[in-house]
């Protein structure tokens, strides 16, 4: 049966269901590393700034530095620079494992910035009162800098996935696989709408239950 005869169900079926959960996989796995890896890069540049808790004018500047760079490369020339890392890492520049690669190095900084942000929006005097009390750098780190600043995260987190599940997409148009394959292949290269709009129905139905979701975090740890 080719594509023509198919019907909008079996289309969903075959292709855009698969596609979906191949895109979703790639989502919640390059979000969590990002997360990770983030968060941590944010502290770092929080407690090395200028009057921090580890205050380092060096390492603070390397790495606003290469935060600052990496941000600037649009994604789909990221990507491709950073192939031969996709490659020592999965193996492979292609597939659905290898997207993983530059969609979490992407992501990272700028999950960075909404970490060290929130963090900078902290109140001072919490901190100096932390430190009176004898409190050392990793529980002010822990227990006041992130419990205080959990709700900025939250709503900053989920603007990155949301921006994130746009570069999936985009990963779809050199093999990563994922509902951007399945729009570019079978949707514009065969003059598909059918597949085109489908595609575009469920990733905005995917993006308003992403910010449903943020919102509803947002407003309960407010």
């Amino acid at each position: 049966m080719t594509l023509a005869e198919m019907g909008l169900g079996e289309i969903f079926q075959l292709l855009i269901v698969p596609a979906f959960f191949a895109t979703l996989r790639m989502l919640v796995i390059s979000s969590v590393l990002s997360t990770v890896f983030g968060f941590f890069l944010g502290i770092v540049l929080v407690i090395t700034e200028k009057g921090g808790l580890c205050e380092n004018a060096i390492i603070n500047r390397l790495l606003d530095i290469v935060v600052n760079i990496i941000r600037s490369f649009p994604f789909i020339i990221l990507m491709i620079s950073i192939i031969p890392l996709t490659r020592l890492i999965t193996g492979s520049s292609i597939g659905e494992t290898a997207a993983i690669v530059p969609l979490t190095v992407a992501c990272t900084p700028f999950l960075a910035r909404i970490f060290q942000n929130a963090f900078k929006e902290v109140d001072p005097a919490l901190i100096e009162a932390a430190q009176s009390f004898g409190a050392s750098k990793p529980q002010i780190v822990f227990r006041v800098m992130l419990k205080e600043s959990v709700p900025a995260i939250i709503s900053g987190v989920c603007l990155a996935i949301i921006n994130l599940l746009n570069c999936t997409a985009m990963a779809g148009t050199i093999g990563a696989g994922g509902l951007g394959a399945v729009a570019l292949t079978y949707g514009y290269q065969n003059f598909n709408q059918e597949i085109m709009y489908s595609i575009c129905v469920v990733l905005v139905i995917l993006v308003a239950i992403i910010q449903y979701v943020g919102d509803v975090l947002y407003r309960k740890l407010k």
